[in-house]
């Protein structure tokens, strides 16, 4: 399993922040992707939510950091996002949807995004 920190994306060069935040969002999709067709209630499901939601909590902590370099309201937008996805793996986890397509999606976007 893939370790990482807030003071690994602090440490990095820009270019290797953005390469290790665009690999832990492709492992986090391609978990998400299994866990979808095992189902909800299975070890999968519950390993891929528990790693999306680490990624997403330092990815939150790194922008919402004051040496993060991403203009506020980019930096804003990224939160609210993170948010939600934390709230959507936390809804899964707890059994009050099944969807895991949504978080797929957004995951895609924001790691697509990434330069």
């Amino acid at each position: 399993m893939y370790q990482f920190s807030y003071a690994d994306i602090q440490t990095d060069s820009v270019a290797d922040a953005r390469d290790r935040e665009h690999q832990l969002l492709s492992r986090s999709i391609d978990m998400l992707t299994a866990a979808a067709a095992a189902g909800p209630e299975t070890r999968e499901a519950v390993e891929a939510l528990h790693f999306t939601a680490r990624v997403w909590a330092t990815l939150l902590e790194d922008l919402g950091s004051s040496d993060n370099a991403l203009p506020k309201e980019l930096r804003a937008n990224l939160i609210s996002i993170g948010l939600w996805v934390l709230r959507e793996a936390e809804d899964i986890r707890q059994g009050r949807t099944t969807d895991f397509q949504g978080i797929i999606e957004i995951s895609q976007i924001i790691r697509d995004g990434i330069q």
